[in-house]
């Protein structure tokens, strides 16, 4: 099991910066597979950023609309995965979670809160 508890939402103006955090129970040294999702009323869930990592080898990839705004990072130390958001929009309004994959499980986040004004 794995609980995941996220913070650092907010309301901020459009072109203004937030920065998430996800915080596991448990150490993510050997979690493979950590995600950043949002859900905007109405929407499905979509896949925001995703860390892939295996040994020493580390690849993120990033939904195409948030590319060179958002930066996926990880602090094994602390159990931490963040979610820098820089250059925010209206559009980017939603829940985000904070998801991830270990031994084949899946596991949430209660998700935070994003509004962003126009």
């Amino acid at each position: 099991q794995v609980q995941l508890v996220e913070s650092g939402g907010g309301l901020v103006q459009a072109g203004g910066s937030l920065r998430l955090s996800c915080v596991a129970s448990r150490s993510t040294s050997n979690i493979n597979t950590m995600g950043w999702y949002r859900q905007a009323p109405g929407n499905q869930r979509e896949l925001v950023a995703l860390i892939n990592s295996a040994g020493s080898v580390s690849y993120t990839r990033y939904k195409d609309s948030v590319k060179g705004r958002f930066t996926m990072s990880r602090d094994n130390a602390k159990n931490t995965v963040y979610l820098q958001m820089n250059s925010l929009k209206p559009e980017d309004t939603a829940v985000y979670y904070c998801q991830v994959v270990h031994l084949g499980s899946e596991y949430w986040g209660q998700g935070t809160q994003v509004t962003v004004s126009s």
